[in-house]
């Protein structure tokens, strides 16, 4: 077996659980590792760590699957992590009879690299690091196993695969694709899924909690959703009793198949949604030179700052965004603003909306702090998982 041995003190995050060695923490590769392999980490007097997957290109050096040094990383491994992670997600009772749950967290179930969501009886996996792309037949079929799932589809076309010296990867792991779309059902709401050609795995999973909160508070209120996408938030509001929606993106086939979900849902007044392809930032403008206002307002925007190195200019577009909001919000109105930027920490997001509100000439304050559904776990020795963090807000 290949060892990986890090520099003196190095090893203090590995015994803190934490999943990541990266480059500047090893000393030198004791033998030949090819990408994805695996390696024993021991300490700077060879006291073995963990087993984990070796990337040579990328900063993180390797990623953890077990800190258990007698584990051998097989088939067998991939088949008990896939497994408990699927009971994980059974024992909740929050997810019975949701269509669209996650199944898979990477590094917070164990897997670094790998993610993997259900739609109905497809699952969609979404491969990372080298370890998790040199296993990728062994998840799918622990996947199949687990599920019972029909099919399973491939969506590795991220840009972070670039970092791990991977390119991008689609396709049919398992099954055949499917007639017609894929169409789930998330508290009452229909929606189709383009799992080829959409964000992420296809849908936005770790939002479901927050959606169903907005449904909860919309009755009778003018809501603005901004960055819409395919609708999510749009029709659970239209569910919830809204007066209107008000639905902006910057991407008309976005628009279009929200147009369309809305249509898979007759029991929802489509006269009460109105969908605008517009830049965000220059549409909230507009409403605030017209003196329009609303009620609640959802910002939801993409990831600003990918890294932490981003931070800095990712916290300008924050604050204009939750400026403009609160700028155009009734008074006693709502704000839902969220960050999915794994560089903005929570502490600094609500710095950053509380100079917002400050400068709009407003009080606010926060009702709830919101964060991603319960199949979006946070392993607390990794707490990098959290990227998802949001604030519910009372603007006077």
């Amino acid at each position: 077996m290949t060892e990986l041995i890090l520099h003196p003190g190095k090893e203090r995050s590995l015994l803190r659980r934490h999943p990541w060695i990266f480059d500047t923490a090893v000393a030198r590769v004791a033998g030949h590792a090819r990408p994805g392999d695996t390696v024993t980490v021991t300490d700077a007097h060879g006291r073995p760590l963990a087993k984990a997957a070796y990337s040579p290109s990328s900063k993180i050096r390797a990623r953890v699957w077990s800190f258990d040094v007698a584990e051998t990383i097989d088939h067998a491994f991939f088949k008990r992590r896939v497994a408990a992670a699927v009971a994980r997600r059974i024992a909740l009772p929050e997810l019975a009879g949701q269509d669209g749950v996650r199944l898979i967290h990477a590094e917070s179930d164990g897997l670094p690299g790998v993610i993997a969501d259900r739609y109905g009886d497809t699952v969609v996996v979404q491969l990372t690091s080298a370890g998790a792309d040199k296993w990728r037949a062994a998840i799918a079929d622990s996947l199949v196993k687990a599920t019972g799932c029909a099919r399973v589809y491939e969506r590795s076309d991220s840009e972070v695969r670039g970092l791990e010296g991977l390119e991008p990867t689609t396709g049919w792991l398992h099954g055949d694709a499917p007639a017609g779309d894929i169409v789930i059902a998330e508290h009452g709401v229909r929606m189709a899924v383009d799992i080829v050609a959409g964000h992420k795995t296809g849908f936005y999973l770790d939002q479901r909690d927050n959606r169903r909160l907005l449904a909860e508070l919309a009755r009778d209120r003018r809501v603005l959703n901004c960055f819409c996408y395919t609708g999510g938030f749009s029709l659970q509001a239209l569910a919830g009793g809204a007066a209107s929606v008000v639905s902006v993106d910057s991407s008309q086939p976005a628009l279009e198949r929200a147009a369309a979900n809305l249509a898979l849902n007759p029991q929802l007044d489509a006269a009460r949604a109105e969908w605008r392809c517009a830049n965000v930032f220059d549409e909230l403008r507009r409403f605030k030179t017209a003196g329009e206002s609303f009620d609640l307002i959802v910002l939801d925007p993409p990831k600003f700052a990918p890294s932490a190195s981003h931070a800095e200019r990712a916290s300008r577009a924050y604050k204009d965004i939750n400026l403009l909001g609160c700028k155009l919000l009734a008074p006693g109105g709502l704000l839902m603003t969220y960050s999915c930027s794994g560089g903005i920490g929570l502490e600094f997001f609500q710095k950053i909306v509380a100079s917002a509100a400050l400068d709009s000439g407003r009080t606010a304050r926060i009702v709830r702090r919101l964060q991603g559904s319960a199949d979006h776990p946070v392993d607390l020795a990794f707490p990098e998982g959290e990227y998802l963090k949001g604030l519910l807000l009372q603007v006077e």
